[in-house]
């Protein structure tokens, strides 16, 4: 309390006497009785000529003071009182000071609630409002006064009773509750309050006894002495109370749970005859079967449920029904879950737009964390769309990440039956068995699947990559010419030149490149992979060639633009490099990576200052390039960058390089937190950048615990990121070809230099 003591303000006080009340109040000044200074010694800020008193505070003091006097005289109309019975108890409340308000504000409370109590001393808000301005104002004594003329005043109101067993101490709140009783037998609050002023636990269930005997019908009564009470006296008084409160659902299924399941089940069917409208009654018998073992009957049970309620007038409410589920998964009632699921997931939806509301349903219950509920809605969307591959998919990508292994290989076998025409569903099913190292069942799905698509692409190349992964090189080798020569694709082709290269026969690789060109001279990633291969073999001019026929062929082609630059920049042609990246932006205008490159290539010649310059003009032309405000960012000294960080976010908000740009700004800063909030953002927004996996494990190398490194490994492996500039340097290096996820986000991560 701001109050030291109590301030007498007589009601004819002169303005003066407040202000100077208010002024010591406001300075925390001591009144004359609390002086600490002996004799005529007086403090320095009351001694005239030791310090300036502020004279315009005074004038805003006195004011004030004055407005308030006469906002007292205009608020009391004489002989006139308005009263709203439900809405004046807090209005008189909300007019008490409660942090040390102005003392005036406490005295006209106090007269305003002094002639509420004369004019109507009938009105217990008055009574009570008054006894709680003592309490804050610290006059506990006239407050508990106040209240008790309260209880004479208004002897059948519960809140001026429960008020004053509320001020009164212990054993005195407990005569005045005995009073209260005497007062009001009915009121439950009262006995309520009353049991909760007993200490001894014995006490209590004798209070609530003696209640139960004057209001047998209050559920809220029997649930608080039943929770009081050993098991068996629970169920004993619980069958007393259902007698007493027939229609309690919560006394019901209490009872319910406490008997045997032969009582249990006579316990429910007469809660059903009582309350014949409420759901939880079938529910609840429905896991009391599961619960017994006895499975046949939940299904029975639910659907009798859905029966019973429509014909007793009550809605079947699919949302209600489809929480109840999800609090059934939750407590391992499964069979009652999916049954529930069965009996209201069609209810109230129209046949077209079936479909997607159950995915989103399913979706729904996955982020409630009721998976049960989900696969039962995916199973019964599969049982009415049996030949949608959308369906199965979303199914089977659930059970891949909440399922087991074989429950996801099992929903694929259902799948590829009624759709073997969905080339996804087959691979989903051999790289299951693949990555459970069970190599000859993923060839013999990889062989089903090539009956029911004879010629497919995909099926060829993913059984050539099972073969070579296990370093079945000959059979790889003899399942692309096989391909070649029934399903001479491209990526064919390409994918047999890749296995040559990798495996070190260049000239193998040379001569089907060369082949494949024939067919496909317009696919840029053969004329890329024959460069390459020129350069491997230290051929400069050749991989010179090749990249120019390339582009004559493919000038739309970034990458063939960007290896040309390249390999002439290696080669000490800084010119011709930087020629050829002028040429590549003419033919391809507002190409971020043209842009992007030959900002970088003056900066790696040293030129910063023609970097800069190429990449304000590179900004103009692609405003909106997230790569490129990425590396503006960095071009920036250290002061800039902040301010540059934030622009980019204003220009390219969800792009995952400026997000992942923001991370490392704040990583450079040793702000470790923030840090790894921008990071989660990043692969949350993008996990297929493998660029942001490697600075994020970087970043928890340096700075994270072991189970935050694990847990980044683990969310990388999953995510399987397939680009980034860093990423891919290492993941289609002809030397790396076999390395898994994990081994390369480790290869890529200890290559980074944090030195941004």
């Amino acid at each position: 309390m701001l109050f030291k003591g109590t301030v007498n303000l007589a009601a004819g006080s002169h303005p003066d006497s407040y202000l100077l009340c208010w002024f010591r109040v406001q300075l925390n000044l001591p009144g004359g009785l609390e002086s600490p200074y002996p004799g005529g010694m007086t403090p320095g800020l009351m001694t005239p000529g030791t310090g300036e008193l502020d004279m315009r505070k005074i004038g805003q003091a006195r004011n004030t003071l004055m407005d308030m006097r006469l906002s007292q005289v205009s608020d009391s109309v004489s002989g006139q009182t308005v009263v709203d019975p439900k809405g004046y108890l807090t209005d008189l409340n909300s007019m008490i000071p409660t942090h040390g308000g102005d003392i005036s504000d406490i005295k006209k409370a106090r007269l305003l609630l002094k002639s509420v109590r004369e004019t109507n001393p009938h009105h217990p808000p008055a009574w009570i409002a008054s006894a709680r301005l003592e309490e804050v104002t610290g006059k506990l004594q006239v407050a508990r006064n106040l209240i008790m003329k309260g209880t004479e005043m208004c002897p059948k109101s519960e809140d001026v009773w429960l008020e004053a067993a509320r001020l009164q101490p212990g054993d005195t709140a407990k005569a005045v509750v005995a009073q209260a009783v005497r007062h009001l037998p009915g009121s439950v609050r009262i006995y309520i309050r009353a049991a909760e002023l007993e200490t001894d636990v014995r006490a209590k269930k004798r209070v609530l006894r003696k209640a139960l005997e004057n209001v047998s019908k209050s559920v809220r009564l029997w649930k608080t002495a039943v929770e009081l009470e050993e098991p068996e006296d629970a169920r004993i008084m619980l069958s007393r109370a259902v007698e007493c409160c027939p229609t309690s659902v919560e006394l019901w299924l209490a009872l319910a749970r406490l008997e045997t399941y032969e009582n249990a089940r006579r316990v429910l069917n007469k809660a059903r005859e009582n309350i014949p409208t409420d759901r939880h009654i079938w529910i609840t018998a429905a896991k009391l079967e599961e619960a017994n073992g006895n499975t046949q009957m939940v299904e029975k049970i639910v659907d009798r449920a859905i029966t019973s309620l429509g014909a007793n007038g009550v809605e079947i409410n699919r949302e209600q029904w489809i929480q109840d589920a999800e609090e059934c998964d939750k407590a391992g009632s499964v069979a009652t879950c999916q049954a529930v699921i069965r009996a209201v997931i069609g209810i109230g939806i129209e046949e077209e737009d079936c479909k997607h509301t159950w995915m989103e349903d399913a979706e729904s219950c996955v982020s409630h964390g009721a998976l049960e509920c989900a696969r039962a809605i995916y199973a019964h969307a599969l049982q009415m769309f049996p030949s949608k591959k959308s369906v199965w998919l979303r199914a089977a990508y659930f059970e891949k990440n909440h399922g087991t292994r074989e429950s996801l290989e099992a929903l694929l076998q259902r799948a590829v039956a009624h759709c073997p025409k969905a080339e996804v569903l087959w691979l989903m099913g051999a790289k299951s068995k693949w990555l459970a190292e069970d190599v000859p069942a993923a060839r013999s799905i990889l062989a089903l699947a090539f009956q029911a698509n004879p010629n497919s692409e995909e099926i060829w190349l993913a059984a050539v990559k099972l073969e070579s992964e296990n370093n079945e090189y000959e059979r790889a080798r003899r399942l692309l010419a096989k391909a070649r020569s029934s399903a001479p694709t491209a990526r064919v082709f390409m994918k047999s030149v890749k296995l040559e290269w990798v495996l070190g026969n260049i000239e193998a690789a040379h001569e089907l490149c060369t082949e494949a060109l024939k067919h496909y001279e317009d696919f840029p990633k053969l004329w890329m992979m024959r460069g390459q291969i020129e350069e491997q073999s230290e051929h400069n001019e050749k991989a010179r060639e090749a990249y120019n026929q390339g582009l004559k062929k493919c000038p739309h082609s970034m990458s063939l633009w960007l290896l040309l630059s390249r390999l002439e920049e290696r080669v000490g042609q800084l010119t011709r490099a930087r020629s050829i990246l002028e040429k590549s932006r003419l033919k391809n205008p507002q190409s971020p990576d043209l842009w992007l490159e030959s900002v970088r290539l003056e900066f790696r010649a040293g030129l910063k200052n023609i970097a800069n310059t190429l990449m304000a003009k590179a900004l103009q032309e692609c405003p909106n390039s997230g790569i490129l405000w990425a590396e503006a960012v960095f071009l920036e000294a250290r002061p800039q960058r902040k301010t540059k960080s934030v622009d980019a976010l204003k220009k390219c908000e969800h792009d995952p390089h400026v997000l992942l740009a923001v991370a490392k700004l704040f990583w450079s800063e040793r702000k470790i937190t923030k840090a790894r909030e921008w990071f989660l953002r990043t692969v949350k927004i993008e996990p297929d950048l493998g660029d942001a996996w490697a600075l994020f494990y970087k970043f928890e190398m340096q700075h994270g615990t072991e189970e935050q490194q694990e847990e980044v490994r683990k969310r990388c492996e999953n995510a399987e990121p397939r680009h980034g500039e860093l990423w891919c340097a290492e993941s289609k290096h002809v030397l790396y070809w076999q390395k898994k996820i994990g081994e390369i986000l480790t290869q890529v991560a200890s290559k980074i230099k944090n030195t941004f």
